[in-house]
């Protein structure tokens, strides 16, 4: 099995030991001095609602001296969260809604999403599954309905597996989703949604990338929000990846304070494509319960991706989108999909089924003070 290349082992330390020193706790947070003893309790009740667990290696970027870091305010709870906000939702984009069976989200006719873990390297705070993630973990026998599933579907031809992050399963259990899938002839693509080259890249190590290595063709989407995430060791997992014959793509989510300036979203996707990782999407954020302060304005980001496109090559332009709120399909803003309707009112036309969907956004009056 394999490319027939030595492909490289990444990083230093183990990431099952990553993870194991990584932060579970608010205590753990004031041990590393990154939560004060003034913040103990809005960080205790944040967590209490929404779980908090962030790599060794991703809690290394933060900067304790800047309450402003990025990468602070991508994983460490914030008491912005217990606010949840009236068009707010558990479940913005509807997976509950086209979910057959369980783990299976079956929302195009050739697609179909395949949820093969709730855990991560990192809870990202606006996460649009914060709530999922809270649930107890999957067996990998409770995949037998949804391999069923795929088996009558043949419409389907492209996998995605996510979650949680699929790249949380040990190597074998991966190895065993890929032969499972394998068997079912209609299945032209896998696909892996996975931020693990961001959060916690040592898990990019040689029998992974071997087994990754045996599976073709294999697209595997990164999720790099900010320069501050390309570390050297992100590269390397990069490189692992590119060694292995995966064909990599970049998603990235417009969050406020973070990435939602020109000069951080040229810098973001020019190293992206520096280091071989195609630009797929930049999401606007959705309308998930608690997280109303990462939120941008359509406006802010329209005329956003519009000053990146006359900045920059178009070797460097995302697809900028919004999943439609219900389920009800993902489309570019920038697009005749999305039409003004009012001050902070649009309307989206699914590219499902052709419904129109009336939507408030809810970022519109605090980006117009």
């Amino acid at each position: 099995m394999g490319s027939g290349k030595a492909l490289p082992i990444v990083g230093p330390q183990p990431w099952r030991k990553q993870l194991a020193h990584g932060a579970r706790s608010v205590a753990d947070l004031v041990a590393r001095d990154l939560v004060s003893e003034g913040e103990v309790d809005t960080a205790q009740a944040v967590t209490a609602r929404y779980e908090l667990l962030v790599s060794d290696y991703y809690l290394s970027l933060v900067d304790p001296d800047d309450p402003e870091c990025p990468i602070r305010k991508m994983a460490l709870p914030d008491g912005a969260e217990l606010v949840v906000g009236t068009v707010e939702r558990s479940d913005p984009i509807g997976d509950g809604a086209h979910s057959p069976v369980p783990s299976i989200v079956h929302r195009y006719p050739d697609r179909a999403l395949l949820i093969v873990t709730h855990r991560c390297p990192m809870f990202c705070r606006y996460c649009f599954r914060k709530v999922a993630l809270n649930e107890g973990q999957i067996r990998l026998q409770q995949l037998q309905g949804a391999y069923a599933y795929l088996r009558k579907t043949p419409s389907i031809e492209e996998v995605i597996l996510t979650g949680g992050d699929p790249l949380m399963l040990s190597t074998p259990r991966l190895r065993a989703v890929f032969e499972a899938l394998g068997a079912i002839s209609s299945i032209k693509r896998i696909r892996i949604h996975s931020r693990m080259p961001v959060t916690l890249p040592m898990r990019i190590d040689g029998p992974l990338l071997e087994l990754l290595a045996s599976v073709r063709p294999l697209h595997l989407v990164t999720h790099f929000n900010h320069p501050r995430e390309m570390t050297d060791q992100a590269k390397a997992a990069i490189d692992g990846l590119r060694q292995a014959g995966v064909i990599l793509a970049n998603q990235a989510v417009l969050l406020a304070g973070i990435n939602d300036d020109l000069d951080t979203q040229t810098a973001l996707w020019r190293s992206l494509v520096d280091w071989g990782v195609r630009p797929y999407y930049l999401h606007h954020p959705d309308l998930t319960v608690g997280t109303q302060h990462f939120r941008v304005s359509l406006d802010h980001g329209l005329a956003l991706i519009r000053a990146l496109r006359g900045a920059v090559s178009g070797l460097f332009q995302p697809t900028y989108v919004i999943d439609i709120p219900g389920g009800l399909g993902k489309v570019p803003v920038d697009s005749a999909y999305v039409e003004a309707n009012g001050p902070g009112r649009w309307w989206l036309t699914s590219p499902i089924d052709g419904t129109r969907l009336d939507y408030y956004d809810p970022a519109h009056e605090r980006a117009a003070l």
